[in-house]
């Protein structure tokens, strides 16, 4: 039997050997400069995509040693096409984001070289539109079904899941959450503290007893792992992302078991979330904050309005019409006499030609109203004189 690696031996030998390319300094430096208020991930994807771009240079243009020497035809329209023909195919999502990370990478080497050719080697139009992603929420079986499996396993990983499924949050949200994450916000109101996410934004998510009591929980199972606490609420003994693919797993080893035949991830218990806070009345501004967004069109990708939803508030409206200005209607109260019922006949009398004028279109017929309306507007004017008088 293969002796076992040691977790250092383990890390070497997952680690890529260092890239040995006339750029590679330069286009580090760059990638240092603009990653500065990045996050690690980012960082790792910028360099990610200099190692694929060097390396394709290195392969297919192994003369080029400076930047002057690059240009847009061969060098980058030749990586792009290698890009596509990458076989399995490359997505579209993940070829956009390797031509935004070089073009922002290339930017900042024109700006610190003061080179304009560095600056159009890649265009905007090179970028494709991003691909319209439709909100995939679960079918209300798989929310019931694969709610009442965690119910039932009531483990760790299931009290996870339901809490995900309760807030909302992003599955590395829920990774980073701390071991004081819940807060009470008055007698038997709680709210769950979710810390800086993707968008660099926290939030407080109102939460009732049975989310609250899915925070005790696994504030119990925290207590049983012999590591230290160090602040959050769920155990990393091999780290976040080891965190992150355990649960994605345990998702996985769920759906297998319930014979859910469609792939699920759990960034679909999100849209759930989302799309029930919608359905329950929650409002819009509202529920961005819930999710923690800053773009409404975020948001909107979230929501499943589905027929049912349009059949709704459809019949809502239909039942409730609302108009943006109330009509004005006629009344026929009973005259006064002398001066006083002349001037109620043309108050009268304007009522009914405003009723008659507004649903009328521009054209000569409502102007000879309009100068009608004028009209008794200062003949009612020059009666309510004689009554002063």
């Amino acid at each position: 039997m293969r002796p076992a690696r040691s977790g250092k031996c383990l890390v070497n030998f997952l680690r890529r050997p260092p890239l040995h390319h006339p750029l590679a300094s330069v286009f580090e430096h760059a990638v240092e400069s603009i990653s500065t208020a990045l996050s690690p991930d980012t960082t790792r994807h910028y360099r990610g995509t200099v190692r694929n771009f060097l390396s394709y240079l290195a392969v297919h243009h192994p003369e080029i040693k400076h930047l002057d020497q690059l240009r847009r035809d061969p060098h980058i329209l030749g990586w792009m096409s290698r890009l596509h023909a990458q076989k399995p195919p490359l997505a579209t999502g993940s070829y956009i984001n390797l031509l935004v990370a070089l073009r922002a990478i290339v930017n900042d080497l024109a700006w610190t070289n003061k080179s304009t050719e560095l600056a159009r080697l890649i265009r905007r139009q090179d970028i494709p539109r991003a691909p319209q992603k439709l909100p995939r929420p679960l079918s209300p079986e798989q929310d019931q079904l694969l709610q009442q499996q965690f119910l039932r396993r009531n483990d760790l990983g299931a009290n996870a899941f339901l809490l995900i499924r309760h807030t909302g949050m992003r599955i590395g949200e829920c990774a980073d959450l701390s071991w004081e994450c819940l807060r009470s916000t008055g007698p038997n109101q709680w709210a769950i503290h979710v810390p800086l996410g993707k968008l660099k934004t926290e939030r407080m998510v109102p939460v009732d007893a049975s989310v609250a009591a899915l925070v005790q929980r696994l504030r119990f199972f925290r207590s049983l792992d012999p590591m230290p606490p160090e602040g959050h609420l769920l155990a990393r003994p091999a780290g976040r992302n080891a965190l992150i693919r355990q649960l994605r797993d345990y998702l996985h080893q769920a759906c297998f078991e319930l014979n859910i035949s469609t792939k699920i991830v759990p960034h679909q218990l999100r849209h759930t979330y989302a799309t029930e806070m919608l359905r329950a009345g929650v409002t819009f501004p509202v529920l961005m904050k819930l999710l923690g967004h800053v773009d409404p069109e975020m948001t909107m990708r979230y929501v499943d309005i589905a027929l049912t939803d349009l059949q709704r508030e459809f019949n809502q409206a239909r039942s409730n019409p609302r108009y943006l200005a109330p009509q004005p209607t006629a009344s026929s109260p009973q005259l006064r006499a002398g001066l006083d019922g002349v001037i109620d006949s043309l108050i009268a009398a304007q009522h009914a030609i405003e009723i008659f004028r507004r649903p009328i279109p521009k054209s000569d017929s409502r102007s000879c109203l309009d100068r009608l309306a004028n009209r008794l507007s200062k003949i009612l004017r020059e009666a309510r004189n004689l009554r002063t008088a």
